[in-house]
């Protein structure tokens, strides 16, 4: 037996009112236009945008970067690259280096994996699985590690712009052919400036 709802003294049930026909088909369709403006939000690209994936024993030259060498990394990183509000820098250490790198570069997100190159796997692994060439128009490797050619490549093909940040003498030849631009912090413009 259906149960039919029972009307309540304080709050009678009543049809709606004014709602015609056409009104319930615009109700209806700025619905659907909302769900869409949701689903299309999440897939724009952000051509501003920038990430940045540093693996700051490869930039600062050792293993094991002194709380100063890693402040002296960041301000030569930062004079060479301009930072949007909307960058985000994804920086990678061993777990020996990761109090150093923390302290010597705050306000980035930090990733942690120890040995043969474990800094390199984990910025690969966020390159790979967090859908950056559909949330970033830009990424910039600071590395000169040849182990991000193959991914270089495929952000390229997404249209991604690539740049490299790395040391002279430390740059794998295949991951500069790939990359849009190379920057070097120990070259001519981190000398200028």
């Amino acid at each position: 037996m259906p149960v039919t709802p029972k009307a309540n003294s304080l709050f009678p049930a009543r049809a709606p009112e004014g709602l015609t026909d056409q009104r319930r088909q615009e109700k209806k369709s700025s619905v659907i236009d909302v769900k869409q403006l949701r689903q299309t939000s999440f897939r724009r690209r952000y051509f501003g945008r920038a990430l940045h994936v540093v693996d700051i024993e490869n930039l600062a030259g050792t293993g094991l970067p002194t709380l100063t060498r890693v402040s002296e990394v960041q301000g030569q990183y930062l004079a060479c690259l301009r930072f949007g509000a909307g960058d985000q820098v994804v920086l990678a250490a061993s777990h020996i280096a990761l109090l150093n790198a923390g302290l010597g570069w705050p306000h980035a997100r930090y990733r942690v994996r120890s040995g043969k190159n474990g800094a390199d796997l984990e910025l690969i692994d966020v390159l790979e699985h967090e859908n950056v060439a559909a949330r970033f128009g830009h990424v910039v490797i600071g590395s000169g590690d040849g182990g991000f050619t193959a991914i270089a490549a495929s952000l390229a093909t997404h249209g991604i712009h690539v740049t490299v940040v790395s040391r002279w003498g430390s740059l794998a030849q295949e991951l500069a052919k790939v990359a849009g631009d190379v920057i070097y912090l120990d070259g001519p413009l981190a000398a200028a400036a």
